[in-house]
């Protein structure tokens, strides 16, 4: 069973409707994609788009899953381990468009039901990801926001790292900042021109510029530095995205 603390949620209500604007602008992107589109590569080095619409699904049934541990407090049956679901990921990808688009909306509209069913003490029980960090309720939301746009990006569909909202890049950029400040990534300052933020994550090391969501992209693993400007050459960024900092024990 979970634990239950008083770490105060922010604004869920709120935190849902960005998660399903970003399934909604998921779903206009996916609804023309055809068949022969679906097997094409994505973005993901060995990933073919059907490849990363499973594990878009796989992940909100994740999400489900933990929403229900934290409402229930007891465990919806086994959990899928990274065996499983690299299993379900290999036997999902090879499907037609039109199944994978359908699996995909039922994960998302079951998750969204159960986190419209939760009641409002609960989203403060601790869960654990996978990797066996523990964050409240609450953050499984943001958690599938990330993943929904960073992976509409990887679908390579014509929505780019430029279509992530702003308040989302600010959301992520504050979290991945303070994750790499942590772990001493050897970049002295970021600077987000457009969003008139700026982070810094260590003593020395070079200072770099750019958008937000450049430099999202960037530290995401999902654009090269070419678009960012820096007094010195740039460190490769760590695998992302990291486990929030300073966490939940």
């Amino acid at each position: 069973m979970s634990d239950n603390i008083a770490v105060s949620p922010p604004d869920v209500s709120r935190v849902l409707d960005d998660v399903r604007s970003s399934a909604a602008r998921l779903d206009a992107t996916l609804a023309s994609m055809t068949d022969q589109q679906a097997s094409q590569p994505s973005a993901l080095a060995g990933w073919s788009r059907g490849h990363v619409v499973t594990h878009l699904a796989r992940s909100a049934d994740a999400y489900h899953w933990l929403l229900t541990l934290a409402r229930t407090g007891a465990e919806p049956g086994p959990r899928a381990d990274a065996a499983a679901l690299d299993r379900a990921l290999r036997e999902g990808a090879v499907r037609d468009g039109a199944a994978l688009v359908a699996d995909l909306r039922i994960s998302l509209d079951r998750l969204f039901d159960a986190a419209e069913s939760m009641p409002a003490e609960r989203w403060t029980t601790l869960v654990a990801a996978l990797a066996g960090w523990r964050h409240p309720a609450w953050f499984t939301l943001q958690r599938c926001r990330r993943e929904l746009e960073t992976h509409h990006a990887d679908l390579d569909l014509g929505y780019t790292s430029a279509n992530w909202p702003t308040e989302y890049v600010t959301w992520a950029l504050d979290g991945t900042a303070a994750a790499l400040a942590a772990q001493h990534f050897a970049v002295a300052r970021i600077d987000a021109e457009d969003l008139g933020r700026s982070w810094t994550l260590s003593a020395t090391g070079p200072r770099v510029s750019g958008s937000g969501h450049a430099l999202l992209a960037w530290l995401a693993g999902r654009g090269g530095a070419s678009r960012l400007r820096s007094d010195l050459p740039l460190p490769a960024p760590p695998r992302w995205p990291l486990p929030p900092v300073p966490g939940w024990g």
